[in-house]
This record gives structure tokens, sequence and C-alpha cells, in this order.
């Protein structure tokens, strides 16, 4: 077993041991690994280990990635995303995991349909309403609701959270998962999915209902930034 292997068979343990925990069905939940910053080549070696699914952060950077790996790579774009990069997002990245405003959903759904496609996405919810962070308040996605559902050329795929650094991540967890559930039932707003959780508390938010974690360190090792 390669040590790619085996890291990945380790982290899905870890995924499978958290959900048997909550009485839940590993297969509800989706690793999603967060390649950013490591170069093609680790990537590479995850993928031939058996992932699939790869998240990426900035386009540029990922661009000549995805210009040598595997077409069967499925693409996230996880990072925060300008309107002016939305056609080059979209034509590369299959899902979309940071839409925080409606206006950015505006213009992904506008260009989405210009390109004939429907565009996968997860709204990004700001849970402790931190300035450095894009994402809707809770108020914010609450009267967004019905101009959301009138988009249609966007697969609204659920809510994507990261939790403030301080205080229980568990429990902020927790309240992503009650504001995706109440808006859904005061709004009708249909939103299964919720992307939340990373390397340092991905098992947290499997116990919350979590369906995707990006766990990036735990499987490709310590990140080194330019």
């Amino acid at each position: 077993m390669s040590g790619a292997e085996g890291r990945l068979a380790a982290i899905q343990e870890r995924i499978a041991a958290a959900c048997r925990i909550a009485g839940r069905d590993p297969a509800e939940v989706r690793l999603l690994a967060v390649s950013k910053t490591f170069s093609a080549e680790a990537v590479r070696e995850v993928h031939a280990a058996g992932q699939l699914a790869f998240g990426e952060n900035k386009q540029q950077e990922a661009d000549p990635k995805i210009a040598v790996l595997p077409a069967d790579i499925e693409w996230h774009f996880i990072g925060g995303l300008q309107r002016n990069k939305v056609r080059k997002v979209l034509q590369t990245f299959h899902c979309i995991h940071s839409i925080d405003s409606l206006r950015l959903a505006e213009t992904v759904d506008r260009i989405a349909g210009e390109m004939g496609r429907k565009a996968p996405v997860y709204l990004e919810v700001n849970l402790g309403g931190e300035t450095s962070k894009g994402g809707f308040s809770s108020i914010d996605l609450r009267e967004s609701a019905s101009a959301l559902a009138a988009l249609e050329h966007l697969d609204l795929l659920g809510v994507m959270a990261i939790p403030p650094a301080d205080g229980d991540p568990r429990g902020w967890f927790a309240r992503a998962r009650e504001i995706r559930d109440t808006l859904s039932a005061e709004t009708g707003l249909k939103l299964p999915g919720l992307s939340m959780g990373m390397s340092g508390d991905f098992e947290a938010a499997i116990l919350e209902g979590s369906t995707i974690v990006r766990v990036g360190s735990a499987l490709f090792g310590s990140r080194h930034y330019p």
C-alpha cells in the first residue's frame, strides 16, 4: 500500500467511525481532497489511490494542475469567488462551494445560462458574523430565499460553513445545520447538503450532519504557503 493509499484509507475509516457514532450511513458523507498549494504530482498520487473529488481555492493555481491531470477528476472551487472570475471557474470546475451573496449567485446563474448548463453550488453562511469571511448571515439568507429559488441555472446543493476559530466547532456546525433546517421550513428553499468540516474537525461536522468534508493536510501532509 502506498503512502497516499494508507492516508486515504485512514481518513475514510475516521469518516466511517464518526458515521457509526452518529448512526449514519458512511455513504452519506463524501470526501473532498483539498489540494490547494500541493503539486499536480501529489494530486496524481492521491487520485491513483482512488480519490476523485478535489478542491482548489484559486483558479490560477488550479489551471496548470487541471491541464495535466486525469480528466475524470471532479474539481470543486472552494475559495472566495470574484464576479469577474465566474466564467473561467464555470469552464473548469464542477461545483462551487462559496456563493456568499445574492449578487454573486445571480452572476453565476446568468453566466451558467449563457453556457447552457446548471451550476452546482453551495451557499456560504458566515456563522460568527466575522468581517474577515464572506458569506450570508442567517437573516440575509432568509431574505434572499425567494430570489435564490428563482435562479433557474443554479443547482442549490446546500450550505457551506467554516466555524470561527474560537469556541466548540461542533456547536458551530450544529448552528449551520439549524440555519439550513429553519430556512427550509420557513421558506421552502431546498438545501439538502452541508459542506463543512476540515482536517481538524471533520468528525464533529459529521456528527452534526455534514454531507461533504474538505480534508487537505490530513491527506497530503503539512501545507507550505509561498
